[in-house]
Parts: C-alpha cells; structure tokens; sequence
C-alpha cells in the first residue's frame, strides 16, 4: 500500500473515533444536566426547603391567653400562701411582689382576651400544668418556717424559668399583634422574677 492510500484509509477511522468521542460527550454532559435537575427538584421537596411554616409548637392564641392567666393566677395564689407561711423578709417581700405584679399581668391578660374576643383554652397538653400542681401540693405540705421559705424560692425558680421559656415562644408563636406586644412587656417582668428568685436562693443554704 502506498503513503497516499494509507492516508485515505486512515481517514475514515478518524471520523469515526472522532464521532464516538462526540457522542460520549454529549451523552455526559446531558446526563450532568439531568442530575442536576433531580438535584434542585429533590433540594425543593426537601423538609427545610419550605418558605411557610406552621405556628411553632402549634400553639394557637386562644392556647396562649390560657397558659399566660393560668400561670399568672399560680404564682399569685404562691405568694398569697408564701406571704403566710414565710418566715424570711426577703421572702415574704418576694411573695408580696409575686401576688401584685402577677396579679396584674393577670388582669393585663384578660382585658387583651376580651377587646380581641379570644376565649382562653387550655392546649391538649399544658406544659406548665406540672410546675404549678407541684409548687402547690409543696407548699400546702410544707410546714411554716425555714424549710418553707427554701422550698418556696426552689419552686420559684424552676416556675419562673418555665415561663420565661413559654413566654418566649409564645411570642414568635403569635400572628396577633396586640398579643405579642403584650408579652413582650411581660417577658422583663418575668426575668426580673427569676433573677430576684434566684438571688434569694443563694442565700438560703439548704441546712436552714
């Protein structure tokens, strides 16, 4: 065979392994295509993809306006019973804050309920149910004097930080205006409760 012909007859080969390259090629670039639209389908359907979400932890505002009253009226029967049984200033004077200012997020509580018609209902499980059946069989067992005033501020503490707790979630939880200004009122009136609380409890040694 001469140079021209083997030229000629390498010619065709070429094509075709230039063809098959080609195709490959292609083949590649539409399956990367289709990847990557599985991929942005399967980011879209994924749970955090979602731009609307429901009320966090479910809690509707008619659940809300409940726990908040029902709350209140714990801490400031507490105190009404605390202010009899304590010995400590420091407590009864905790005990007398407890039933004023509680009283009146009360009362705060169920004028809002009442101008945005909401009928307070507690939710299927209360959250802060336990603490306040807690504190009250305490100190209705406890008896007058030392041990009172220590298993008062304990129960207190643990009380008080429970509704800090909800009171913060109740605030992003709220689509209603009026009722998350109210609570974030009430949110420093609380931590002020937990604080003094608190500061009490470091000076009561468990041995009083």
């Amino acid at each position: 065979m001469t140079r021209h012909a083997a030229g000629q007859a390498a010619l065709p080969l070429a094509l075709v392994l230039l063809t098959g390259i080609s195709a490959c090629k292609g083949s590649n670039q539409s399956g990367a295509r289709d990847s990557a639209a599985n991929a942005q389908k399967a980011d879209t359907s994924a749970p955090g993809a979602a731009t609307a979400a429901a009320p966090r932890a479910g809690m509707t505002d008619s659940n809300i306006v409940a726990l908040l009253d029902e709350s209140n009226k714990a801490d400031s029967a507490s105190g009404a019973l605390a202010l009899k049984k304590a010995t400590r200033t420091d407590v009864k004077n905790f005990a007398k804050l407890m039933m004023s200012e509680h009283h009146a997020l009360r009362a705060q509580g169920q004028a809002l309920a009442k101008q945005l018609g909401v009928t307070p209902k507690l939710p299927e499980k209360d959250p802060l149910a336990p603490y306040a059946a807690s504190e009250a069989k305490a100190l209705q067992t406890t008896k007058k004097g030392p041990e009172f005033d220590r298993t008062y501020i304990d129960n207190e503490v643990s009380v008080h930080q429970a509704v800090l707790d909800f009171a913060n979630q109740a605030r992003v939880s709220t689509q209603t205006a009026q009722l998350r200004d109210l609570i974030q009122k009430a949110i420093p009136v609380i931590q002020k409760h937990l604080d003094q609380a608190q500061a009490i409890q470091k000076q009561i040694s468990p041995s009083t």
